[in-house]
């Protein structure tokens, strides 16, 4: 089964947050992962609405999740830290 990430944010830093979409596109590609939506237009439904919200999809969970706890990621993460509020989770798909 594939997996995704989901992640809802708001922006509070845009500088800071620019180095770490940079460094978080290369981990997620390390990993195999590939956006399938990233910042484009929503409509929100239910729940908080967050400005920005991206959707990577990757082979598998464990990968995923490999990524997540990368040394890449988390270095990219730094940025996003003080940057950002946001939400992300990894969801397992059905395909």
């Amino acid at each position: 089964m594939g997996a995704l990430w989901i992640a809802h944010v708001t922006v509070t830093d845009e500088e800071a947050y620019k180095k770490y979409a940079a460094g978080a596109t290369v981990a997620i590609a390390e990993h195999g992962g590939k956006f399938i939506a990233r910042a484009g237009l929503f409509v929100q439904l239910e729940g908080k609405e967050r400005p920005r919200n991206v959707v990577a999809r990757f082979p598998d969970v464990e990968t995923a999740k490999k990524c997540y706890h990368s040394d890449t990621y988390q270095a990219a993460l730094e940025f996003a830290r003080d940057a950002s509020e946001r939400e992300l989770m990894i969801i397992e798909t059905t395909e």
